[in-house]
Formats: C-alpha cells, structure tokens, sequence
C-alpha cells in the first residue's frame, strides 16, 4: 500500500502544468568521464548516466553513501540493520558483486567477497559521483555487469579557505569533519578528516532456536564509528604535463550480533592511494598514466562479558596500473586505446590455495558524430591468470532531434570473474569456476532543455553461468542463468522556486535456468532474491532567502529474501525532511528527520532498519 501511494504522488507531480513556467533546472555543460573514459557531455551520453554533484550532496543532508544512492534510477539498497551496516547495492537487478566501483579512477573492493564496503565510505569526502547504468566490461574488464559508479573526492581551486561541520542526532550520533583546500592555474592542495559514531540500533532480530537471520539472541544496541583522512594534490608541470595524486583512509569499528565463530565485532580499513600523470603533447593527443592501489581489510572479533577473542582476518588488495591515448582524427571524431594492468590478492588467517592473481585488459574505443548522429563503438580483451582470455564489446547509437529531443540505443557484452572465495575458499570453493557472462540491450529517448530534462530507458539483460551453490556436488558452480528486464524514468525541472527531481525505476529479475537432464528447475521464473521490482523516489527542494527546505520520498515495493521466494518482505516508503538557515554568509545550520512517519520495514530479513531519526548539524565554510 505504501508503494502504491509513492507512485500516485509520483504521478500527480508529473502531471503538473509546470513546463511553460519552468527555468533553468539543468546544466547542460554538466560533463560525465565514466561512461567513455573521456570527457564527454551528460546528454550527449549513449549509455544511461546521471552525476550526483556537490551542491546536491551537500543539500540532501544525507549521512551515509547508501542513503545517497537509494531510490536512484536502478539502484535499490540492501542493509543489515542501519547506519554503518554491511550495505549491498543492487543496479538494474544484478548482483551486488556485479556493479564495478571506482573511487578516483582507482578500482575499488574486497578480492575475497567482491563486495565494495559502500557503508565505509564518508560521505564529507566526495566531492560527486558518477553512476552508468549496464554492461561497461568493454571498458572496465570485471565486474561491470549492472553499471559502474565512481566516486570522486574533492579538488579544491580558487583561494585556500578552510570548513568545518559538526553534527548531532538520533541514537547517539555524533559528527565532525573539516578541512581545507584551494589552487591556481599550475596547482592544487587539499586535506579533509572526519569523525562519525552512532551507538545504533538493534540491528538483527535474529533467532538462535529458529536458525534464522544472524543466528544469535542479542537484543542490544550495535554502535558504529568511522574515522576518515583524504589527501589530495596536483601540479601542472607545464602547459601539456599535469601531475596529481590522492589518497583516502577510513577505518570502521563496526557492531552486529554475532558468536564466537563468526564474531560480533569488526574492524575495517577502506584505503585507495592513486596517482596520475596527463600529458597533451599535441592538441589532437592525450595521454594519460594511472598507479592506484585498494586495500578492503577486515579484522573480526568476538566480544563479550568474558573479554575478547579474536576470530581472524581477511587483508585483500588490488593494484592498478593503466596507461590510455585518446587521439583526435577529426572534429567529432575520437579514437581511444589503452592497456589495464591488475593484481588482486589475499593474505588471510583462512588459508586459501592461491592468493594472488595478474589481469592484463587491452581496449580500443571510437566514439563519433556525424550531423545529429553519434557513434560509440569499442572493444577490450582481458587475460586473467586463472581464468584466461575474455573478450567483450559495445555499440551505441544516438541522435538528436529539434527541441533538444534525443533517441539512443546500445548493446554491449560483460562479465564477471569468479571471486577468490568462489574459486579458493577451503572446502567451499571451485577452482575450475568460468566466469559470469552477459549481454544487454537499451534504448532511452530524453530531452534535455534549459528548463527542464527527461529520460526513458528500456532495457534488458541476459546473463549466463551464474555462480550459485550445487547441492548435487555441494559447491558453487556455474548452473544459474537470468533474465531482467526493466525501465527508467528520471525528470528534472524548476517550478517556480521549487527544484524537482523524480526517479523511477521497475526492474524484473527473474531466474531463467533451464530444465537439465530432465530434471525441472524449481526456482525458474522466480524473482532473483533481495530486489524489489518497483523502487523510486522524489526530492523537493526550496531556498527562502536564509531558509532552504527540501523533501525526499523513497520507496520500494516488496521483495522476496530467498530464491524460491517463499520469504517475502514488503514495499515500503519513508519520507525525509530537511530544512537549513544561512544566519551569517559563513554560518549554515541544518536540521533533519528522516523516515518522519517512523515506517518500519526490512531490506533483508530479520534485520532492522532505524524508524524516526533526527539530525542537526552546523555547518561553517568562509566564502572564497
């Protein structure tokens, strides 16, 4: 019900009469780099894409990455139990581990689970995130399935000023984060750190004698606290040489109700060092060199009255190294070749029979435009050490019609390598696993005007041996298959004084293995576990003088927990309320409710999620 009631609201604002009277709601400079390694501009993109910038970040008042992706075209959230839980983000009804994550153009993740820790990632930090919707593997090799987001922290310019915000709320919150930065034409400097702890909730309301959720009786609070360091610079040699490097680190404490062999206690460190060098020896060429390294390391404890006993460890890195040429042939014509180099490995009190392995990815990408058409074409060979060559592709198509209308159309392949507790994990790995393959289809007609901006996208993807557990040989194994279909719709305008953003998104995940050696298959047709079907949502935002006021209405429909969708959990909507007074030019303070109607509601069963909480913070940052 409460979904059906998100999307009546949904459309009685989109039937609003408010066109004629709209002004300028969209940037149409706004430029995005995910989607073809180069800049090239948003609506000009041949493959779904929207950039959540600063000013919108800072305007949501939102305290966690996932409470900024939620509701997103194709993006729905999967939490174990509130601020600073593990955290899955499913896109376009793929697999969490199915979604590639950049922060910095660095690749980042756990090499054992193939899970980004979105939880541990502060939100004070980014500067803007880039998210693309469907298979990029062409561009990015592994992993790429669903989408790519990026997340990019901050590069300061203009005069150095300091800022600074501290925060309160709900459940314990407390918040401090502050930094400064600033740069002229030939360099740049930045330094942020920030503090968040939360005394939390009880985050699972699981059952022991049932065997259900996380298996324990523990009726506690479970805290959180995360503290985050980012330092970045660059300095422009000359006129065609830049140099620049960035380095984050945030480490996690994090609670849940566990026992004595999975523990209830854990620390994390999240830590992306990279550096890159872009030089333009001509105006017709760019080269650009890239050295990144992500290090997802994971200690577990057990805590309780007796004391604590530590449970063992899980240190994954990954290294990067790219080198990329984009060469101008002609106006509106470019041709983009390069060369990723990756190692990941493990080290582990588990022990696993292989800790390491070397990706070597070549890609060659044209993009060009011809009148009111646009070409996208590309292609890229990965050769892993333990899996072998992998090839992948994309074409895309697009063209522009009067009143800024455009109509665009792709296909591309992807995969996914197994992951190192797929293939090596004792006694429950394979190591002869293949990796997942995919290919998908989209077609998006949008306009983008100077008052207004809409997009449509249709999509489906297709994807072939799906890693799942074989209970004939008790191991994972490539025996799944699955089908999604689904549509988009995102709308952006100004109404008067009111800024309006909706997105909407239905996605169908469905199970689509065949029957084998006649044998039927019990889960065909069923919905993948853990996506709901329906998810969207709405931001209302107003600017009264010194007052600002803005809303947000997320909601999703219902979703079932277990491949055989016998556990079913249902659709829910929450509605967040914001408001902040600017009482001196360099004095900003915020005030928040989130979930204002105190909905209850479950992402994952049997694990909470927080009702009515409120927020406020002071915000200082001296004009430049």
């Amino acid at each position: 019900m409460q979904s059906r009631n998100l999307a009546l609201v949904i459309a009685g604002i989109l039937s609003l009469p408010a066109f004629a009277h709209a002004e300028a709601a969209t940037d149409l400079d706004e430029v995005v780099v995910t989607a073809t390694r180069t800049q090239v501009a948003l609506a000009d993109s041949l493959f779904p894409a929207q950039v959540i910038d600063h000013d919108e970040i800072v305007r949501s008042q939102a305290r966690s990455l996932t409470d900024l992706l939620r509701g997103r075209a194709g993006i729905d959230i999967g939490n174990q139990g509130g601020l600073g839980k593990n955290s899955t983000v499913f896109m376009r009804g793929t697999e969490s581990d199915q979604v590639l994550v950049l922060i910095d153009g660095v690749r980042v993740g756990s090499v054992t689970a193939g899970l980004t820790a979105f939880q541990d990632l502060p939100v004070d930090q980014i500067d803007r995130i880039e998210i693309v919707r469907g298979p990029r593997s062409s561009l990015y090799g592994s992993e790429a399935i669903g989408g790519v987001i990026q997340i990019f922290t901050r590069r300061d310019e203009g005069a150095f000023a300091p800022r600074l915000r501290v925060g309160t709320g709900s459940h314990g919150l407390r918040e401090a984060s502050g930094g400064i930065g600033g740069g002229s034409e030939r360099g740049w400097f930045g330094a942020d750190v920030a503090y968040q702890r939360t005394d939390g909730i009880n985050a699972c309301r699981g059952s022991a004698s049932l065997f259900q959720g996380c298996f324990v009786d523990e009726p506690d609070r479970d805290g959180y606290r995360n503290s985050s360091a980012n330092l970045r610079g660059g300095v422009r040699v000359s006129d065609s040489l830049e140099l620049q490097a960035n380095a984050l680190r945030a480490q996690s404490r994090n609670e849940f109700d566990g026992g004595p062999y999975g523990g209830n206690v854990a620390e994390n460190v999240q830590q992306v060092l990279g550096a890159k060098l872009a030089w333009s020896p001509t105006a017709r060429i760019d080269v650009t060199a890239q050295l990144g390294r992500n290090d997802d390391r994971s200690e577990n404890f057990f805590d309780d009255e007796s004391g604590s006993l530590r449970v063992g460890n899980f240190d994954t890195s990954r290294r990067t190294a790219s080198l990329q040429a984009d060469f101008g042939l002609a106006v509106g014509q470019l041709l983009s070749a390069g060369a990723d180099w990756q190692r990941d490995a493990v080290e582990s009190d588990t022990a696993f029979d292989v800790t390491r392995r070397d990706n070597t990815g070549v890609f060659v990408e044209y993009q060009g435009q011809f009148g009111s058409h646009r070409l996208q074409a590309g292609v890229r060979n990965d050769d892993n050490e333990q899996f072998g060559s992998h090839t992948t592709g994309s074409l895309g198509w697009g063209m522009a019609f009067a009143d800024n209308y455009r109509v665009t159309a792709n296909y591309a392949t992807g995969f996914k390598a197994p992951t190192f507790n797929d293939l090596y994990y004792p006694f429950f790995g394979k190591p002869d696993l293949r990796p997942e393959e995919s290919r998908g289809y989209n077609i998006g007609v949008a306009q983008y005007a100077q008052r207004y901006s809409w997009t449509v996208n249709a999509y489906e993807t297709r994807i072939d041996d799906l890693i799942s557990y074989d209970s004939s040989i008790f191991l994972p194994n490539n025996i799944d298959q699955a089908r999604i279909r689904g549509i988009e719709l995102t709308f952006d305008t100004t109404v008067g004084e009111w800024d309006l953003s909706t997105q909407l998104s239905h996605a169908d995940p469905r199970n689509h293995t065949p029957d084998r050696g006649g044998s039927s298959n019990a889960n065909r047709g069923n919905v993948l576990a853990r996506r709901a079907r329906n998810t969207g949502r709405i931001d209302v935002d107003r600017a009264f003088g010194a007052f600002a006021f803005g809303a947000s209405v997320k909601g999703a429909s219902h979703r079932y927990d277990d491949a055989a969708n016998t556990v079913r959990l249902g659709g829910y909507a929450t509605l967040d309320l914001r408001v902040s007074y600017a009482f001196d030019p360099d004095w900003t303070l915020e005030a928040r409710v989130d979930n204002a109607f105190d909905r209850g509601y479950e992402t994952i069963a049997w694990y909470n999620q927080p009702g009515r909480e409120y927020g406020l913070s002071l915000r200082w940052a001296p004009a430049r």
